[in-house]
Formats: C-alpha cells, structure tokens, sequence
C-alpha cells in the first residue's frame, strides 16, 4: 500500500518502510510524528482519492534524523551590464523520517 501525503508544501509519495528527507520539522529524532494530510491512499485498483484530503487517513513515521543538505548556488549574471553578478548560497534544513503504518 502506498499514499501521498502533503508536508512542507511539497508532496511525496510513500510506501511502509520508506526513508524520505522532508522540509525540516520541529522534531527530535527519534521523535513519533504523524501526517494527516493525506491525498490518496491505496495498491492497485483499490484507490481512495480525497477531495482534496481523505477523511480519516493517518500515515505514522519516525524521525531518524536532523540535518542540512548540499549547499546550493544561486548565481544571477546580466550579461554586458558592466559586469553585474550576484552570487549567493545556502543549505537547505531537512529532516529525514521512516514511513510506518498508513492508514486510510
């Protein structure tokens, strides 16, 4: 069985046992979560599809893990401007959970 679930802005597709990075959540690791915004759950032709959210679905995950990512560059070059370049760059906070149950 797998589901969609909506976190972080983003949407990810998850089966049981699962190892996703999400946007960074306020949690420590090890920590118990659960996502209740749950898109479509289902396997094969036994598909439930919310609208927009199923009603009663939960997908249970814990968190393995805090971090941040690679670092991004970000460069922004406006050609025969007199030479005008930006750059800059950051790492992205991420948090990285283990799929458990999935309930719909």
């Amino acid at each position: 069985m797998y589901a969609v679930i909506k976190t972080g802005g983003k949407q990810y597709r998850v089966r049981e046992g699962d190892v996703i990075r999400v946007e960074s959540l306020n949690a420590e690791a090890g920590d118990a979560i659960e996502f209740d915004q749950v898109l479509m759950a289902g396997e094969g032709a036994d598909v439930k599809v919310g609208a927009p959210l199923l009603e009663g679905a939960k997908v249970a995950a814990t968190v393995e893990a805090n971090g941040r990512g690679q670092k991004v560059t970000i460069i922004k070059f406006r050609r025969r401007k007199n030479r005008s370049k930006t750059k800059q760059g950051h790492r992205q906070n991420f948090t990285e959970v283990k799929i458990g149950k999935i309930t719909a």
